[in-house]
Parts: structure tokens; sequence; C-alpha cells
């Protein structure tokens, strides 16, 4: 509640000055984000909140609703393409608006959502951490937190990825190249969000047949080529059939990768994973788009799309290859599952 709160009020700051100086700051309280996405810290929360409410059998399937819910919000956000005076002032201001709207469902939750005290004795750690699959697989000591590290080291360098493609990169390229107005990229980003949305059901789907690693491996990696050729595309509409390819794909990863860190690591222990996952991927996030942007001026205008899709494309082979027999719980006794 305090985090919406917070981020209610960063944004409907943004809409009363346009000064730096108000603005930083503002933007740093308020926790902004420029990926046009959810990705503050009360993702984190709740990530770490969903695995509570059920079972394992269903928890990919929890994340997959719960992110087909905000990239349903996210691609109905991407519609608003307003053309007059103030616009981005009161889009700023509506924003604000669901931020603090958010408080009254929070206020609804009730201890069932809270995740097992992290006040755990050195003994009961050391034991839940060493009869995880992550301890037997890469003989960390027991109070080590090698495999989380590992992860999000890997997740930095997915998101350091997607910093060369966030959405305002893309549309910026978009319109460079291609000539789109900003009605067309309006509904583009509409097309786009909607396939991201209607792709983590498909994800838990195909997660419970090939399993977790594998669904985030399969999917992800063809999405990075899909975009790579896209520069090649003798069209705006080649191009923006191949972004919209891959955008059916990329988001595949999202509820798959939630679920696999949440039940590779003990209860107690998943808002410390989820948040350090997050912040590495958020701090990916701010070191792609400003390279991008020298690299889009200095060097070749679709630059950042083969450099993010590179990195993602290292993403995937690393992450397959490190944790291809750690397996989650569910997957334990599915002989069905293969490891490629």
């Amino acid at each position: 509640m305090v985090v919406s709160l917070l981020t209610g009020f960063g944004y409907v700051a943004a809409t009363v000055s346009a000064s730096l100086i108000w603005l930083i700051p503002a933007a740093f309280v308020g926790m902004l984000n420029g990926m046009g996405r959810d990705r503050g810290p009360a993702g984190t929360l709740e990530q770490a909140i969903l695995p509570e409410t059920t079972d394992a059998e269903h928890r990919t399937w929890a994340l997959a609703w719960y992110n087909l819910v905000l990239d349903g919000g996210h691609a109905f956000g991407g519609l608003a393409a307003l053309a007059f005076a103030g616009a981005h002032r009161l889009i700023f201001f509506v924003c604000g608006a669901a931020a603090l709207a958010c408080v009254a469902p929070y206020l609804a939750l009730t201890d069932r959502v809270e995740v097992p005290s992290s006040r755990v004795s050195r003994t009961s750690k050391r034991s839940d951490v060493a009869q995880s699959p992550v301890a037997r697989t890469f003989k960390v000591r027991a109070t080590d937190d090698g495999a989380i590290a590992k992860l999000a080291l890997l997740f930095g360098i997915d998101s350091m990825g997607g910093g060369f493609l966030s959405s305002a990169l893309i549309a910026y390229w978009f319109f460079e190249r291609y000539g789109f107005s900003e009605g067309q990229l309006a509904v583009l980003f509409f097309a786009a969000r909607s396939l991201n949305a209607v792709s983590h059901v498909a994800a838990a789907w195909l997660a419970r047949r090939i399993g977790l690693l594998n669904t985030m491996v399969l999917t992800h990696l063809p999405s990075s080529l899909l975009l790579m050729l896209a520069p090649a595309a003798s069209s705006g509409s080649v191009a923006a059939s191949l972004f919209l390819g891959r955008e059916s794909l990329v988001e595949m990863d999202v509820p798959t990768r939630q679920s696999y860190v949440m039940a590779i690591v003990p209860p107690h222990r998943r808002t410390y994973a989820s948040g350090i996952t997050n912040l590495t991927r958020t701090i990916g996030w701010a070191i792609g788009p400003p390279i991008a942007g020298f690299v889009m001026q200095n060097v070749v205008l679709a630059a950042p799309l083969f450099i993010g899709g590179g990195m993602k494309i290292v993403y995937d082979i690393i992450l397959y290859r490190s944790f291809r027999h750690v397996r989650p719980p569910e997957e334990q006794d599915a002989p069905q599952i293969a490891r490629l």
C-alpha cells in the first residue's frame, strides 16, 4: 500500500512541472520507470505472495493469469495516443490515479498472502537450503546464495538486452525507419501487448508438458531471432509482422521464470529471491537505453535490435546450460519432461 501511494505521488508530481529539479526527486521517490511496463517493487512482493495462495501444480498458472492481467492493462494503455495540448500531462495523471486505486484491493487482502516469517534459525535455514534441488545440484554451502546470485546475474544480462529493446526505442525505430504515426504505433503496441497477455496462458500450458526451463528457453530464443530480422524488412508492415511474431513469444518466459525462481528456493526465501532478481533486472534496464540511444544516433539506427537480441540469445544459452539439471518440485517425478 505504501508503494502504491508513493507511485501515485510520483506520477501526479510529473503533471505539475517540467523542471528536472522537481521531476528527478519526484521520480526517485515515486519509483517511476521509463519502460512503459509495471517494473516496480509491488511486482516483487506480488511474485512472492502468489505462490503462497496455491500449490506447486498451479503456481505457474497463478503467475500466468497475474501477468495476463498486467499485459491486458498495458495493451489498453498503449492505445492512449492522444494528440492535443497537455496530452502527456493527462496520461501521467491517469497513471497516478491508477496507482492510487491499487490501495483498495490491497486493503482487501488477508494474512493468507503473507510469506512465512524470515525469522528462521540458522540451523533451519541451513536445512532448508541443503535439501533444495539448487543446493544438491550446485553443491553450494548451506549458507550460500550461489544459485540466486547466478540467476540474478543471468537475468541482469537478459534485462540489459531488454534495455536496448525498450518500448520507447522500438517505437522511435518504427517512427524513423518506416514513418509510423503516433496512432499507428498505438495500434501496434496494443496488438503487441495483447499477444503478450495471451502468451502467458500459453506458457503455463506448455510448461506443464515440457517443463519450466524448456519453455523459457525454447520460446525466448526464437523471439530474439525474429526481432533481429526486422531491420531487413522491405516495408513497415513486414517489420511490424516480425515484431508481433516476436511479441507472441518473448513474454512466455515471464510467468515461467517467476514460477521457476519461486519453486527452487524455500518459501521463507521467496521475497529475497524475488527482490534480488528483480533488482538486477531493473539495473540492466537502466543501463541499456542510454547505450542504445548513443548507438542509434552514432552507429546504425537498428543497432540496438542486434545488440539486444544477441545479448538475449547469450542469456538463453547460458541459462539452459547452467540450470538444466535443476528441476522444480512438480517436475521431479515427471519422466515425460526431459531435458534437451
